[in-house]
C-alpha cells in the first residue's frame, strides 16, 4: 500500500454501503441479496487486506470485489439456462444481422419515438426500466446488465458466464427485443 492511501475497514460501512447497496441492486433486482452481497464483500475485503495495494481508492476496490461477487450471483442465476439448441438459434437470428454482427437494413431498430431528455421523465424511464429488466430470464438480465450497464467486452462476459459468442448474440438481442417491447407497453 502506498504510504499515503489509507485504508480503515471500520468507516466502510458509513463511506461505502449505500453507494455499494445501489450499485448492487441496480444488477440484480433483490434487496435481500443486495444486502448480503455488500456484507460478503465487506467481509471478502477484510480477509485480502493485506492484498490492497493503494493503486485505486478504497471504494475502486471494494467495488471490484463487488463485481465478482455480482457474477457470480449470474452465474449461478444462469446456471443450466443455457439453450441446447444454440445452433437453431444461431440460424434463426442470421435473419437479423449481417456476417459482421450488425444489423441488416431492414430488421434494424426504428426510432423509439422517445427522444426527449427531460431529467423528470429520465427517473421515471429508469424505475420503468428496471421492472422490465426484472422480467427477463436470468441470463438474460445477466448478459444486458454486464454488457450496456458495466460495459463489459464480450469476451469476457462469455468467458465469466461460460456462454459462446453467438449464444452471446442471440441473448443480448432477444433481451433488447423483449425490453423494448416492455418499454414500448408500459413507457410510451
Amino acid at each position: 500500500m502506498l504510504p499515503d492511501q489509507t485504508i480503515n475497514p471500520h468507516q466502510w460501512v458509513n463511506n461505502h454501503a449505500d453507494y455499494m447497496y445501489a450499485y448492487t441492486l441496480s444488477r440484480i433486482n433483490d434487496e435481500e441479496q443486495a444486502r448480503d452481497l455488500v456484507q460478503e464483500t465487506f467481509l471478502a475485503a477484510l480477509e485480502r487486506l493485506d492484498k490492497f495495494e493503494g493503486k485505486s481508492s478504497e471504494r475502486t476496490w471494494l467495488t471490484a470485489i463487488l463485481k465478482n461477487k455480482i457474477v457470480d450471483v449470474y452465474r449461478k442465476r444462469s446456471s443450466g439456462l443455457i439453450s441446447t439448441g444454440e445452433h437453431k438459434e444461431v440460424h434463426e437470428m442470421q435473419e437479423f444481422f449481417e456476417e459482421d454482427g450488425h444489423w441488416r437494413e431492414d430488421h434494424q431498430p426504428r426510432h423509439f419515438g422517445v427522444e426527449d431528455h427531460n431529467p423528470l421523465h429520465d427517473k421515471e424511464f429508469n424505475q420503468i426500466l428496471q421492472k422490465c429488466m426484472q422480467k427477463l430470464p436470468a441470463l438474460w438480465l445477466a448478459v444486458f446488465t454486464m454488457k450496456h450497464i458495466d460495459d463489459e467486452p464480450t469476451n469476457v462476459i462469455c468467458t465469466q458466464l461460460k456462454v459462446t459468442d453467438s449464444n452471446f448474440w442471440v441473448i443480448i438481442h432477444r433481451a433488447k427485443v423483449n425490453l423494448r417491447a416492455c418499454l414500448q407497453k408500459n413507457w410510451i
